[in-house]
């Protein structure tokens, strides 16, 4: 795995490029000269969270003959107010639509937080992560 970033102008704004070359645009917060060009750092660990969660989620439903409709996540995240405001906690909320039965999809996410996402998983254990879920 192999990622490139380079310098896109003279503030703040950066491009990011994988081995797919698949581009993200990154920038800094206003407050200290970002231009709002691309999603902040911290932003970008929050979608990577929910991006791995969700891929292994919908994996493990679907090796629970589970029948997903549709999905949703929603990510909030508290900040630590310490120099590098590092991440105190983090809540998913999981939104699945379909017949789902509640227990396995409990179950589902328990094992996606704590066994198989990796980027949970490669959290600081003393952020804290929660979640909860709604089937419609």
């Amino acid at each position: 795995m192999e990622v490139k970033l380079k310098r896109v102008n003279k503030a703040f704004h950066y491009e990011a490029i994988n081995d797919s070359k698949i581009k993200v645009n990154i920038d800094a917060n206003p407050a200290i000269g970002g231009e709002e060009k691309g999603a902040r750092p911290m932003e970008l660990l929050l979608m990577g969270v929910a991006g791995c969660s969700s891929i292994d989620l919908g994996l493990i439903l679907k090796k629970q003959k589970q029948e997903l409709v549709d999905y949703q996540v929603d990510v909030t995240a508290e900040r630590h107010d310490n120099m590098s405001k590092t991440f105190k906690s983090i809540h998913l909320h999981f939104t699945l639509w379909g017949d789902l039965d509640h227990h396995k999809v409990e179950r589902a996410i328990e094992l996606t937080l704590t066994k198989y996402c990796s980027v949970a998983l490669s959290l600081d254990k003393a952020i804290e992560i929660t979640n909860t879920f709604t089937i419609i």
